[in-house]
């Protein structure tokens, strides 16, 4: 027995590739900005895509002036920042802190790993150094401890 289709309705299609691939159009963006030549920003990155976090990715090369502009206290910076769903992602966060954040949506303007400790997402050396994701707001600098690496 021979079945043909003669007509596929694109729409149909286009909800099944969503439903196979886990594609969401309300799974938000993350605007990623980094230096072209980091390596570790780029490792990163794979990182969260490899989570299912849709990313793009800009290369900038004044860095600090993008910090300022989406209010990164120097003191909590590394290499690269990101923004996603109204929140900002500075350094090697993990994702599944970023999709917690994006679950539990709490009041701050985002989360930090200062620095680019060994170990962390993008910064896979060999060597594991412990480190602390925090949380920080826009007002203050405050910050508080998010969750801590390696786990206990």
């Amino acid at each position: 027995m021979k079945l043909t289709i003669k007509f596929i309705n694109p729409w149909l299609v286009s909800i099944a590739l969503m439903l196979f691939t886990g594609i969401s159009s309300a799974q938000p963006l993350m605007q990623v900005y980094k230096s072209e030549t980091c390596g570790c920003c780029n490792d990163w990155v794979e990182h969260i895509e490899a989570a299912g976090i849709r990313v793009q990715s800009t290369n900038l090369r004044d860095m600090n002036r993008q910090k300022e502009a989406l209010g990164v206290p120097m003191a909590l910076a590394s290499c690269h920042t990101a923004v996603i769903d109204g929140y900002v992602i500075e350094g090697h966060v993990p994702a599944k802190d970023i999709l917690r954040m994006l679950s539990e949506k709490p009041a701050i303007k985002g989360l930090t790993v200062p620095g680019m400790p060994h170990g962390s997402p993008g910064m896979e050396t060999g060597r594991i150094d412990s480190y602390e994701v925090l949380t920080f707001q826009a007002e203050d600098s405050s910050t508080e401890v998010w969750s801590r690496y390696p786990n206990p």
